[in-house]
């Protein structure tokens, strides 16, 4: 990371920041025809790479999760890190094809509750592999599921050279040969003579017999994939599940809702354990909820969590059973006489990310992207502006709940860039190097770079900027940014995915899967 110790922050400094980067398409799969009407069980809920970034995950309203691999590598021979060694520049995009799909969800009704439980996929998370077996934990609202995706070999066997003289004949005896024959059913509910009256009654022998018999032989075998659901976790959760989260131990994860965190092992579905409880004992005395939760990438003891007043919490499970106290506290100071209505609820951080070396969190509130120095809790180290321009139409988001949208935000492999989106289908990349002033907008179509604003809005580096943030989601009338570009609220894009090791980003618009790369 460019911003790391004393010697790395002088290396970044002689270096330079990185020139911005050209992005490209690559690829869409679900691609709407105009005109065409998005139908609601199709919209796109979740995206996930896996940590090799050959395989993508995403779930949608309709609780089904659809896999992708990645072709390219494979179809130059080589891995990727093979090829990485040799300097390899591709020459080609990165390029993924449609793997298998699966439904992990049903709609279901709590009867206590009286409450009905869609089957919208909340998040995605990949587990690890074994035995060449994808793994992944999928869940909507009240449910985890744990996937197992493999492939099964399908044997195929040649047919006897005899024809069925019947319509029955798979194998199966006619409903009336069964229900006359008075010794078709034992106990245990076995057939004494089926295998018999199989072969009379199904099959017809030509007259003079038959030379040579063909029997049944496997003439080849095929592979097709499988998706078998290994373990659920149920029943866990009071409030609406808004977080998984995978520890780096391989062995254990978290799911988080609005009050509390769960702690649980891959192979017990009975039992979790809450390490965070911010309930209190009065709800009327309740002041702030968790919006998100993530593990540390390499530590196994650590973890981070959010909340509705745009504060991050670092705890440490080593501390104790359950962590009412954190280890770090990370939030901004809100400047004198900023307060407003709306100052909480654009302060809430909707997602956020640790990088990929477990130095820096990245958070996104309704108006800002803010970089995290795990080691430095006074104040962010970088602040990304990405909905300034609607802070004049914050009563209005207000009135039709745009300012309530959740907006997910990304890293790059290297941790040199930061990603969120946006409305109008837009998404806003912003280098975080020292003296970047990388700040690309791009459209989720096939034409990125139609969108572009021409004069970027530079990232702010003061520690003690304003927390107020906007509201997100549309007013009735159009609004235009600095540029003159106007913004359409009924589209937004709240879902994207980096590439773990390539510049290379996947992004959801309602049911349309965009791929981009640098």
């Amino acid at each position: 990371m460019d911003s790391g110790g004393g010697g790395e922050v002088a290396s970044s400094a002689a270096a330079g920041p990185p020139a911005p980067l050209e992005w490209k398409f690559s690829q869409v799969f679900g691609e709407r025809a105009a005109g065409e009407e998005v139908q609601e069980v199709d919209i796109i809920s979740a995206i996930e790479f896996d940590k090799s970034g050959d395989h993508l995950a995403t779930g949608d309203r309709g609780g089904r999760v659809v896999l992708f691999e990645r072709t390219d590598t494979k179809e130059h021979g080589g891995n990727r890190r093979d090829l990485e060694r040799m300097d390899y520049s591709a020459s080609r995009h990165p390029e993924f094809r449609y793997k298998t799909e699966f439904q992990s969800h049903e709609p279901e009704f709590d009867y206590l509750k009286s409450l009905e439980i869609e089957e919208k996929i909340n998040k995605i998370r990949w587990c690890q592999t074994a035995n060449g077996a994808l793994f992944l934990l999928s869940t909507n609202d009240k449910t985890i599921k744990y996937w197992k995706v493999q492939e099964k070999k399908v044997k195929k066997i040649s047919e006897i050279n005899i024809d069925p003289s019947k319509a029955g004949g798979n194998g199966s005896i006619p409903s009336s040969s069964a229900s006359s024959n008075p010794k078709q059913f034992l106990a245990n509910g076995n057939s004494s003579d089926r295998s018999y009256n199989s072969l009379s009654n199904d099959l017809s022998f030509p007259p003079g017999g038959i030379l040579s018999l063909r029997l049944p032989v496997v003439t080849s075998s095929e592979t097709s994939l499988v998706a078998r659901c290994r373990r659920v976790y149920a029943h866990a959760h009071d409030y609406h599940i808004n977080s998984i989260s995978n520890n780096s131990d391989g062995e254990t994860f978290i799911s988080a809702d609005d009050l509390r965190i769960n702690l649980w092992n891959l192979e017990i579905s009975n039992q979790s354990f809450n390490i965070v409880d911010v309930k209190p004992a009065n709800m009327e005395d309740l002041t702030e909820v968790i919006t998100s939760a993530e593990f540390h990438p390499t530590h196994c003891n650590t973890l981070a969590y959010s909340s509705s007043k745009g504060s991050i919490r670092l705890i440490d499970l080593r501390q104790s059973a359950l962590c009412d106290s954190h280890s770090k506290l990370f939030e901004e100071q809100e400047a004198p006489g900023s307060r407003s209505f709306f100052t909480e609820i654009i302060a809430s951080i909707s997602d956020v990310k640790f990088a990929r070396d477990g130095r820096y969190l990245l958070s996104r509130d309704y108006m800002t992207l803010k970089l995290w120095d795990i080691n430095m809790d006074s104040g962010p180290v970088s602040t990304f502006q990405v909905h300034e321009y609607l802070r004049p139409k914050l009563c209005d988001l207000y009135e039709n709940d745009s300012i309530f949208d959740k907006f997910e935000c990304c890293l790059s492999g290297d941790g040199r860039r930061v990603a969120t989106g946006s409305y109008s289908n837009l998404f806003r990349i912003f280098g975080r190097g020292e003296g970047s002033t990388e700040a690309t907008t791009l459209e989720a179509s096939k034409n990125p770079m139609r969108r572009q604003v021409q004069t970027p809005t530079r990232p702010s580096r003061s520690l003690t900027s304003s927390i107020s943030r906007v509201v997100r989601r549309g007013s009735e009338s159009p609004v235009s940014d600095a540029n003159g570009n106007s913004f359409d609220f009924t589209t937004k894009l709240l879902h994207l995915a980096w590439h773990p090791s390539e510049n290379s980003i996947a992004c959801a618009a309602a049911n349309s899967l965009y791929m981009y790369y640098a």
